[in-house]
């Protein structure tokens, strides 16, 4: 068995927690504390948070996307691999190392989806780019933190709070989705979207994307 081996740790921005970049061959993994945020062997449930939301504004000729949170890119490439050629992908990710492990030690898990000309990164506070915004995205989608409670950050709950949300729907074009991921349910949560007036849909699914892993949450929750 090949050991871990730690490659780097980040400060979490607005928090004392640390984030562990380790690898063991050419698996990777990012840890906070004993948890395990992400692993590149288990993309399936972060990818189908693109998917899913990329299927309702597949009639959008120039769809504007923002992503919260850069992670390992699941997300990214995903909407890339399903967005056409005029979409415009913005990426927040609020862990400066993050985008630098993402061009250094994991740039094979990325490939060239960096420098595709339809993403910008931005090393922000996706909350802060939701709320500057009016009318700006056809999709949002947040895969910030383990999902509408918050364990890397107690800033994050801000994004999935009645305020948050009001702000995300605000930032939304007419018929434009709010896209949820979580690792696992949240019944309070699905109310709160509910109360912001979005029509919502609260959809299963796998860690792996092939009928195995974890079970964890994605929310569909669209804009009138």
């Amino acid at each position: 068995m090949i050991p871990w081996e730690k490659l780097d740790t980040a400060k979490i921005p607005g928090s004392d927690e640390e984030l562990r970049l380790m690898r063991r061959g050419r698996e990777f993994s990012i840890k906070l504390g004993t948890n395990e945020l992400m692993n590149n062997r288990l993309s399936g449930s972060e990818a189908a948070l693109a998917t899913l939301a990329a299927k309702q504004i597949e009639k959008v000729a120039k769809p504007a996307v923002l992503i919260g949170g850069l992670g390992m890119g699941f997300t990214l490439r995903a909407a890339l691999a399903v967005l056409g050629a005029k979409a415009k992908v913005v990426v927040c990710e609020l862990v400066p190392a993050v985008v630098t492990w993402a061009r250094g030690p994991m740039a094979e898990v990325f490939g060239d989806s960096l420098d595709d000309a339809r993403v910008s990164i931005r090393e922000t506070d996706v909350g802060e780019i939701i709320r500057a915004k009016s009318s700006a995205f056809d999709a949002i989608l947040l895969d910030v933190d383990n999902g509408p409670e918050g364990l890397t950050r107690k800033g994050n709950d801000a994004l999935y709070s009645a305020g948050g949300l009001t702000a995300a729907k605000a930032a939304l074009r007419p018929g434009g989705v709010l896209a949820v991921w979580s690792s696992g349910p949240n019944p309070a949560f699905t109310k709160r979207l509910a109360r912001a007036g979005f029509d919502v849909n609260e959809v299963a699914v796998r860690a792996t994307g092939r009928g195995g892993g974890a079970r964890h949450v994605i929310w569909i929750a669209k804009k009138a």
